[in-house]
């Protein structure tokens, strides 16, 4: 039966590619990525320091290709459907956005639509500076946090094996778990943010 250690000499005979891929996919997939690494940090394939800090640029730079291609996109598309439907999603659970950018765009990062966020703050050309802020204050916390939890994840599964396919079948059950633990953090937000607006009418 193939191990873990399959994986591990994988990575490491593709260092240079696989630092690259995971700046390049935290652009568009931030999450998962960032918990694969701290998994592959725990097996020894990736050093911890340099992952996080690929991982954080990987972060920035959708930080800043977000919010300009959401400004761009609003010179020649304003008004689409499309951005009729982000801002629908975006304000359905944050509906103090535009009073509140800070702290709206800060917990974005932790309930997986940070996506839709950015593009959203540049579409409504919400203060660069302020926003910058949100983003790298929020990015600090969101990218070692995830990859200790991958750590975390790992650990669990090469208790339960180091066979590769029963250590993946583990480590893909707790991503599930975590992804619908975020997507009801992201629901008990909205409600919050609903009754919140309420008591303030």
């Amino acid at each position: 039966m193939y191990t873990v250690n399959v994986l591990n000499h994988l990575v490491e005979n593709n260092l240079a590619f696989t630092y690259f891929l995971i700046f390049f996919v935290t652009i568009f997939e931030g999450e998962i990525i960032a918990i694969s690494a701290g998994i592959l940090v725990l097996l020894g394939a990736l050093n911890f320091w340099f992952s996080l800090i690929i991982i954080f640029c990987g972060g920035m730079a959708k930080t800043f290709l977000g919010y300009f291609l959401g400004k761009f996109l609003h010179k020649k598309f304003n008004n689409t459907k499309f951005f009729r439907y982000i801002e629908k999603r975006v304000l359905g659970v944050m509906p103090h956005f535009e009073r509140k950018p800070f702290w709206s765009i800060f917990i974005s990062k932790f309930i997986m639509m940070n996506h839709l966020v950015i593009i959203f703050a540049g579409y409504k050309n919400i203060n660069f500076k302020k926003y910058l802020k949100a983003e790298i204050s929020s990015t600090i916390f969101w990218a070692p946090g995830l990859m200790l939890l991958g750590y975390f994840f790992s650990y669990a599964a090469i208790r339960v094996s180091d066979e590769i396919w029963r250590f993946s079948l583990v480590v893909l059950v707790l991503i599930i778990v975590f992804i619908t633990f975020d997507k009801l953090v992201g629901w008990a937000y909205k409600v919050f943010e609903e009754f919140h607006n309420g008591d303030n009418k």
